[in-house]
């Protein structure tokens, strides 16, 4: 693996926003509504799944096996469509995620057993994963250094947007018109906006953009050294995201008492501050420049370990709702640095295949991590240790950043040739 990465020439950086001063927005918005879309079909059947269990006979211990359908088809689609946005082209692979990701979001409505709504649990990951490399690789390509972290920051935030309009919109759907009708909604409103996004961007080029990789490279995360770094070390931050959303509700639970209400009342504040933080971290980003964004991103894995361990050490409920917000921000706010530090590094010819790997070995983590917790609380019964093991990877993943070598002349001394 080389020692150091060459940082990709942007679309041309700023002559790019010069020649596409209007369109790059569209292509933003664009790519955040896919974004929002793929989201909410992804967590829809958290919204709905007792209802829809209760109607089909499915006993609760079951209901969990269709989000492992969907994360294991995730998983693969990142891969697949990292290395197909860089062969065929993002706007290409936006049609291929988002079309039959509808078709298998519409067809689930129709769910009538363990196995049939499994295998489609599984195309709809299949079919979703695809989109989270398209639309960075969009973004990289149409937003040059002076505004790719505000663009990045804006894009990421469609992820805790989509956790918004999933708990807010599907259960109204489903109180309308079954929790089948809610997933035929979905279903329509993702394949028509494929459509849509493929019409509207397959006759636009991003100028200054790069030609099209020659071939598949599905080895050119771990053939780089800081590549591989940043793999692991989002590995590592997932481990403390992920843990929290899927653990804190049954923690809080568990150690003070409070009722299912009262921890989602919490955990409403958490995703908020990740809402919110994402697109102000993303105009930090522009305002400080690309060669403090390591620093940054070293800063925050920091401050959320902290915030971790210490969320252990909280003795009563005020407590919790004070720091609550405040861990939700630092569980969130490194999303932006660490795609933008990936994208940049890897070049905007490789971004595609980049982005697609590493956030397939980051979301083992949000496999892992929900096993690991649980045996450690089992085991102990503490609310301090649980915290503390999901402390450790953030702090893991400062660690491993510290190595990671970002050279922001190669970028410059790019685009002066």
């Amino acid at each position: 693996m080389s020692s150091v990465s060459p940082i990709s020439a942007t679309s041309a950086s700023d002559g790019q926003t010069r020649l596409a001063p209007a369109f790059r927005w569209a292509v933003l918005f664009i790519s955040w509504t896919a974004v929002t879309l793929t989201f909410t079909d992804r967590l829809a059947w958290a919204t709905v799944a007792v209802a829809a269990g209760q109607s089909l006979g499915i006993p609760v211990a079951a209901l969990g096996v269709f989000v492992t359908a969907f994360y294991t088809g995730y998983v693969v689609s990142n891969v697949v469509g990292g290395l197909s946005s860089d062969r065929l082209g993002p706007e290409r692979v936006m049609l291929m995620s988002l079309v039959p990701l509808g078709i298998a979001t519409f067809c689930f409505g129709f769910t009538s057993s363990v196995p049939f709504g499994f295998a489609l649990q599984m195309l709809m990951g299949l079919s979703a994963g695809a989109n989270h490399s398209a639309t960075v690789k969009l973004v990289v390509s149409w937003f040059g250094l002076a505004e790719r972290g505000r663009a990045m920051g804006l894009l990421t935030s469609a992820n805790s947007f989509g956790v918004v309009v999933a708990n807010a919109l599907v259960p109204n759907l489903g109180a309308i018109l079954g929790w089948g009708g809610a997933y035929h909604v979905l279903g329509l409103a993702t394949s028509l906006f494929g459509l849509f996004a493929f019409f509207a961007l397959r006759n636009r080029k991003a100028p200054g953009a790069p030609p099209r990789s020659a071939r598949f490279d599905p080895l050119v995360v771990f053939r780089d050294r800081n590549l591989t770094l940043l793999a692991v070390a989002g590995f590592c931050a997932m481990w403390g995201t992920w843990g929290v959303a899927f653990w804190a509700n049954a923690l809080m639970t568990k150690r003070f008492g409070m009722t299912s209400v009262e921890t989602g009342s919490l955990m409403a504040l958490f995703g908020a501050a990740g809402l919110i933080s994402k697109p102000v971290m993303g105009f930090v980003l522009d305002l400080v420049g690309a060669p403090r964004k390591k620093a940054v991103l070293v800063v925050l894995f920091g401050g959320f370990a902290i915030t971790l361990a210490g969320y252990g050490l909280l003795s009563d409920v005020t407590q919790l709702r004070i720091v609550t917000p405040v861990l939700g921000l630092f569980a969130f706010v490194y999303t932006p640095v660490l795609v933008a530090l990936v994208s940049e590094i890897a070049g905007m010819q490789r971004t595609g295949t980049a982005v697609g790997i590493t956030n397939a070995v980051w979301q083992v983590g949000s496999i892992v991590v929900p096993i690991a917790i649980g045996l450690v609380f089992s085991a102990t019964a503490s609310f301090k240790l649980a915290f503390l093991t999901l402390a450790a990877g953030p702090l893991v993943a400062a660690l491993l950043t510290l190595f990671v070598r970002y050279k922001a002349e190669d970028e410059i001394t790019r685009i002066a040739a």
